[in-house]
């Protein structure tokens, strides 16, 4: 019974991170095109602003992920702690130049984009760490809290946009961030003490020799990466591809809120699929309905075939979530894990920056038809690797 106290008492806890971090992301995310198209910037400069954060957010969640897996590293909540740290400021400084420099205000949300991308494996590591060191904690549940929070301020920051104005995105997002930031600080947390070789510590900072140990990983990540470009050109340019279909800002809440919900039965029952069949089945299987929403989305004639298009959330993004985290845990050796995680991680960045270069100037130029052409191309080439080159878990 006290085992089954501090297994529920943790996933709480833990549920608490998820929530606040996915509502923080979802407000970023989800109404990048909102906030950036009311102070005066164009797709193709959205497009660019999203790339550029991700660029550098690729580069640096490597070498972050490296720096947190060695021994004498801060542990992995004071890291977040300075990073949460980090995005409150932001946001308030979001808030005091709104509408006042253009410039300025998309440095400031690229910043904020960067510093949330670099947020995800270390949110991710922080749980499987609990699970590694024995802490009962179900990862799936507390995953699907996360969906719920992103449900919620997808929907009430629709909204409350259409009626106030962009400023609602900052403001939320200053209130979601310093309650991450309160979860993160009350988290109960160790950090785990590995005793590793020399040649393990050279590998933790070295991607060639880590790409080298793990060759069908790598090849793996390709196929991530082709269908988070899909993904990410279906929810960086949501606002528009609504607007295509006959909606406005309310609809696309709505429509990203209806996303998030359909995410909680795969999250919240993901233990339970666990035991019947194995973590890189689901993971390929996740392939498949990012296909599939991309393709429904290319051809909903309007807004309420567009939302019925959103059910393929369950299997696509909510799987492929809880799955690949598990997946790479399964395949990596211990000190090699918050570092397979980051590259995991990395594939939704680079996906972001190709994703976002190639979105806004296809838009631009092309309309939302051909760019949404092009992320079904995308989503049907990544499925297919993933298909072939998942390897199987231990």
């Amino acid at each position: 019974m006290g085992e089954k106290r501090n297994k529920d008492e943790l996933t709480v806890r833990y549920a608490f991170i998820q929530c606040f971090f996915w509502m923080m992301f979802g407000g970023a995310i989800g109404f990048v095109s909102v906030y950036l198209l009311d102070c005066g910037f164009n797709n193709t400069q959205i497009g660019l602003l999203i790339a550029v954060a991700g660029l550098f957010s690729a580069i640096l969640q490597p070498m972050m992920a490296g720096y947190a897996d060695k021994e004498k590293s801060p542990s992995l909540k004071i890291l977040l702690i300075l990073f949460l740290l980090v995005q409150v400021v932001v946001n308030i400084l979001l808030l005091a130049v709104h509408h006042k420099s253009a410039i300025f205000t998309g440095s400031l949300y690229a910043l904020l984009l960067l510093m949330m991308q670099m947020l995800v494996p270390l949110v991710n590591a922080l749980g499987m760490e609990s699970i590694n060191q024995k802490k009962r904690l179900n990862f799936g549940v507390a995953r699907g809290t996360g969906s719920m929070g992103y449900a919620f301020v997808v929907y009430v920051v629709g909204i409350v946009a259409g009626k106030i104005g962009a400023v609602a995105v900052p403001a939320a997002l200053l209130l979601v961030s310093s309650m991450l930031l309160v979860g993160v600080f009350f988290f109960p947390f160790q950090k785990t003490l590995r005793q590793v070789s020399e040649t393990a510590e050279e590998e933790k900072g070295n991607l060639f020799l880590f790409f080298k140990k793990y060759p069908r990983f790598c090849v793996t990540l390709v196929g991530c990466v082709l269908v988070y470009i899909s993904h990410v050109l279906l929810n960086s340019f949501t606002f528009q591809i609504v607007r295509e279909k006959g909606g406005g800002s309310a609809e696309m809440g709505s429509a990203m809120a209806m996303a998030s919900l359909f995410e909680l039965p795969t999250m919240f029952l993901f233990a339970f699929m666990l035991k019947k069949v194995r973590c890189d089945i689901w993971f390929r299987i996740s392939g498949i309905f990012f296909f599939l929403k991309t393709l429904g989305t290319l051809l909903a004639p309007n807004i309420s075939s567009f939302y019925a298009v959103q059910v393929f959330q369950m299997l696509g993004w909510a799987l492929i979530t809880v799955s690949s985290v598990y997946y790479v845990n399964s395949i990596m050796e211990k000190q090699d894990a918050i570092k397979g995680q980051a590259y995991m991680t990395m594939t939704y960045t680079l996906g972001s920056v190709a994703g976002a270069l190639v979105g806004g100037a296809l838009i631009d130029s092309l309309g939302v038809i051909s760019m949404l052409g092009f992320a079904t191309v995308s989503a049907a080439a990544g499925m297919v690797i993933m298909l072939l080159t998942a390897q199987k878990a231990k």
